[in-house]
């Protein structure tokens, strides 16, 4: 999935979970923002290592289960490692979702694509089309929304 829409889908989590966005959406971004820098400095072959670990997720909610912004952080990194699993199980690598078991697996053979060198190969996919749907959806639902805002605020009483 790309970043924006990881970040997307955690604050659409906040409402119906009851949680923060602004701690969904800060776990959402954790795995790019630990994995992705890692992987460019060259202490990781894959883009998909300590961030998009389950196991390292697991050993972070063993102990950070305690308050409601660590919960919100939790749910939104784990929404991110179900979006990246998910999309490359609808991308025919179902092999790759090894990657939520770093450093005890790792994906046989992983697509270990650079961020722009992963965009230009994702856009096409199966998981990309999914993808745009979703913000498709939201942006429908957003404009439905500020037209029925506008049409309450001109209608005279």
């Amino acid at each position: 999935m790309l970043f924006p829409t990881h970040l997307l889908a955690a604050a659409l989590l906040g409402r119906p979970l009851g949680l923060s966005r602004a701690w969904l959406v800060v776990g959402a971004a954790l795995p790019d923002l630990v994995d992705k820098p890692l992987a460019m400095a060259g202490v990781f072959d894959l883009y998909h290592t300590v961030g998009h670990s389950a196991v390292v997720l697991g050993l972070f909610l063993s102990v950070a289960l305690s308050g409601s912004a660590a919960r919100a952080l939790a749910v939104g990194w784990l929404s991110h490692l179900c979006l990246d699993a998910f999309h490359v199980i609808v991308n025919g690598r179902p092999g790759d979702a090894l990657f939520l078991a770093w450093p005890v697996q790792t994906p046989p053979d992983p697509l270990a694509l650079a961020p722009m060198a992963f965009v230009v190969h994702y856009v096409g996919s199966t998981a990309f089309f999914v993808e745009l749907g979703l913000w498709v959806g939201v942006l429908a639902v957003a404009i439905r929304r500020w037209q029925r805002a506008d049409s309450v605020v001109e209608t005279p009483r």
